[in-house]
Formats: structure tokens, sequence, C-alpha cells
């Protein structure tokens, strides 16, 4: 049976649920969530998980939330990710291979493969062509075109990668050993700026902004940075704290705190006109980019004006992945083991759950200024 055989959730049909508690998605992964990507074009929802299986739900709201699809990997799935079109699901693994959903056939191919686990793969739209990027722990990038076998480019990165984004023509790449490296794509071989994590520990998140030339940086230190691409912007880096826990009643007592990992889901663009008044919303998604963390709360920031738009606590266990949808309406967030702690940390029953939360309009107003 065809994946699109039942209409899609954002047809015409029954009144749209506003709920005013978060959705549980029935079928949940049976094991850790790594991995969240909505298509582009309607409300379906990819998810990867160390279960090695990928699965694809529908979750408008104009229906109860549905299993539609699922293929599997031979090792965990790290990431997941839709072509523009919405009718391809791709995803990378532990086992070293990409491999392609056709939504339309059902069918199910690999794509690409590298010497140890795929950790990040992105879908790449250029003037020049459409390829897969994939991000390794054998230290390089590969570019694949669909049409071949082969990968169309090599780039060997200064270490293992860890975190990896795209908005064309930006690509932003986060290896270990805090390496940072940024690449336009219409020279997509070759890095054209390359620097030290301004974050002290590892990189864990990064996401490149719709606008504005800049991309945000997370660590495990429990921070996130905001850098600038231009030389000239230096001075609009910034960066801040998140997903701490302070442990000491001494105010002169620093760094007696809980530190825990940050997760990033940027907003989307504005691509077609939304429920909530643009003149509310900040300049970025105008955007909101959202943070998730080890410490199970979920922040929704106002990047400009630095400051906060919304906090929530769903869940005493960790968050280790989130996703807008394309219009910004549904937030979607996994609660499950991050692996943050090792094997050793993993407690069998831990709750493994994938969730929604329907943005509402007070949640992503822009702050009026202080005067």
């Amino acid at each position: 049976m065809s994946f699109f055989s039942t209409p899609p959730s954002n047809a015409v049909g029954p009144p749209i649920m506003m709920p005013e508690k978060d959705i549980e998605v029935a079928d949940p992964p049976g094991d850790s969530i790594s991995s969240l990507a909505f298509s582009p074009q309607a409300d379906y929802l990819a998810v990867g998980s160390w279960d090695n299986n990928v699965r694809i739900y529908d979750v408008g709201l104009r229906v109860p939330p549905q299993g539609k699809a699922m293929y599997g990997h031979e090792g965990p799935v790290m990431s997941v990710c839709w072509n523009k079109e919405g009718s391809k699901v791709f995803s990378g693994g532990a086992d070293n291979a990409g491999r392609m959903f056709d939504v339309t056939t059902g069918q199910t191919q690999q794509v690409a493969q590298h010497d140890a686990p795929i950790r990040v793969v992105k879908w790449i739209e250029s003037p020049q062509g459409n390829v897969l990027v994939s991000g390794s722990w054998d230290k390089t990038l590969k570019y694949w075109d669909l049409r071949t076998p082969n990968a169309v480019a090599t780039v060997q990165l200064p270490e293992r990668c860890y975190a990896l984004d795209v908005q064309y023509p930006l690509m932003v790449v986060g290896t270990a050993e805090r390496h940072i490296q940024v690449f336009s794509l219409t020279n997509p071989t070759t890095a054209f700026k390359s620097i030290q994590s301004p974050l002290k520990r590892q990189t864990r998140a990064i996401s490149c902004f719709h606008t504005g030339g800049r991309y945000a940086i997370g660590s495990i230190e429990g921070r996130i940075a905001i850098q600038y691409i231009d030389e000239k912007d230096n001075d609009k880096n910034y960066s801040f704290k998140c997903h701490r826990q302070d442990q000491s009643q001494n105010v002169n007592v620093k760094d007696q705190s809980i530190v825990y990992t940050p997760y990033m889901a940027p907003s989307p663009p504005v691509v077609r006109p939304h429920p909530f008044p643009l003149s509310h919303r900040p300049p970025i998604l105008i955007a909101y980019p959202s943070h998730a963390g080890s410490d199970g709360l979920i922040h929704f920031w106002d990047i400009d004006a630095r400051t906060r738009l919304k906090s929530f606590a769903p869940a005493q266990s960790p968050v280790p992945a989130t996703a807008f949808n394309r219009s910004g309406t549904i937030f979607a967030y996994a609660v499950s083991y991050d692996w943050s702690k090792g094997h050793a940390s993993m407690v069998p029953g831990s709750p493994n759950k994938l969730m929604l939360h329907v943005c509402k309009d007070d949640e992503v107003k822009r702050k009026p200024m202080k005067r």
C-alpha cells in the first residue's frame, strides 16, 4: 500500500484539534530516539532511533497521530532528513550506511557508505543540483548524487563529525576537539573559514539560521554560542548559559552546578501564511529557535532580543531530539535517555516517548521592549 494512500493531514477535513496538553504519539520507537525531522510539505514526522529503525508518523492535528511507515538499518539510526518535495526520507546510522526511503513506493535503498558511523545526513537544494551530504566519524564529509553509486566528492575533516547543519549556501560542521568548519556550498569541497569553537567543551549541536549569516553552537558544558559569519560582525557574537542546576547556596561559590547538554531545533522560515501575526514574531522566523536539554527542560528564544520567550519542563528525563513543523505550529520532542552518561546510566524502564506540543500565540510573541 502506498504511503500516501490516505489523504495527508493537511487536507481539508475535520476542524484542527487544539489540545490543552501535549499529545503523546502512540507506538513510539522501542529504544532511545536520536533524531526528528518534519517533512517540508506536510505534517509527516521522521523519527530515528537506537532500535535500528526509522519510523514515519502522520502528526497533523486533524486526526490522531498515527504510524505510516518504517524501515531499518543494521545499527542505531543517528540522523534523519527529508528532501524538499517531501517524497524521500534519508537516514544515516551506526552501520556506516546512508539509506533512502521513497514514500510513494515504499522502497528502501542504500545511497551512502562510510568507514565509520554516519553522524549526520542533510539534503542540499542548490542551483548546481541536489545532493545528499553525510558527515561521519571516519573524519570525512561526502556528497552523494543519487543518480550515481559513488560519492561525487569527499572532504577530509580535522576530526570526527559531531554536528552539521545547512541553510543554502551556508553549511557549518562541528567536529571533535572543538573544530568548526564553515563552507559556502558554491565551493563545497573547501572550508572558507575554520575556527576553534568559542565554547570550552565538546560540540554537540549546530543550527544555521535562515537569515542573517549566523549559526548557533551547543556544547556539553551547558552553553550555546551565537556566531556571525562575517568578520565585521564579530562584536555581535555572544554565548549564554542554559540547562544548569545550581547546587550551592553560597553566592560567593562559583561553578557549583550540574551541567546538562543542550540540543537545538531551529524554527522554520516563514514560507506561507502563519496563524500567528508576523508583527508579533522575532525576526528570525522570523525566528524563535528552541533548545532542549538532558535536564528535561525546553526553551524558546528570541535570539535578536536575547530573551527567553517560553520555558517548560515536560519530563524529568532527557529531551534528546526536537523539531518544528514547516509552519511552526507543531513542536515535536522526544523523551528518552540520551546516552550522555554512558551505558551504565541506562536504567531499564526509562521513559521513551514521542510528544507533540501545539505552539500558542503567547509562547512565540515578541516581548515588548522595556523603556
